[in-house]
């Protein structure tokens, strides 16, 4: 089990600028991975209206089980490990910290159901401003781009957009990946 605070700004992108953005920090396919999401929540969407997400997401022959919550400086992520089997399975641990952190939203795990999915391209690494993710993903029968810094608590959005204005590209505001997923998932 983790816990951290994510502190993160985000913009979705066109593909010429995600295209530019690459050649720019002269990305090749070696510098990409490939994660799945599977989004769940209760079916009266609890989570979501609690502003929160929870996610398993699935890499490298393993996965982990992580629930996204609201703080007043970003959002709590608590997070445990899953083997490759629960991920296949698409298991949330009843015994984990997430599980525990659930509750405190009256959610039990045996109420969550799979709601979406998500398969993201990544390529992830450092720079002076902080953690850049240059992202490419596909869900339901969507398909976008999108840029993320990940910062510290001494960092502002001033310096997110400030960043983008050094590319020419425009802010446009980006939901998190739960709620584009989950917008875009029939039914809803």
């Amino acid at each position: 089990m983790s816990q951290q605070i994510e502190i993160e700004f985000k913009t979705l992108l066109s593909k010429e600028d995600y295209k530019r953005i690459c050649d720019y920090y002269q990305l090749q396919q070696s510098d990409f991975f490939s994660q799945t999401n599977y989004y769940f929540d209760t079916n009266d969407q609890t989570l979501a209206k609690n502003n929160c997400g929870l996610r398993i997401r699935a890499l490298n022959g393993a996965g982990e089980l992580t629930l996204k919550t609201p703080t007043n400086e970003g959002r709590l992520e608590t997070t445990d490990r899953l083997t490759a089997l629960q991920v296949e399975k698409r298991q949330i641990r009843p015994d984990g910290a997430v599980a525990k952190k659930l509750r405190e939203y009256q959610v039990l795990p045996t109420e969550l159901k799979l709601l979406a999915e998500l398969t993201t391209k990544r390529a992830e690494f450092k720079i002076a401003e902080g953690l850049l993710a240059l992202d490419e993903n596909w869900y339901s029968n969507q398909h976008d781009y999108e840029l993320e810094l990940e910062v510290d608590q001494t960092t502002d959005k001033n310096t997110f957009l400030q960043l983008l204005e050094n590319f020419h590209i425009p802010y446009q505001t980006a939901e998190n990946k739960v709620k584009r997923a989950l917008k875009n998932t029939a039914g809803n």
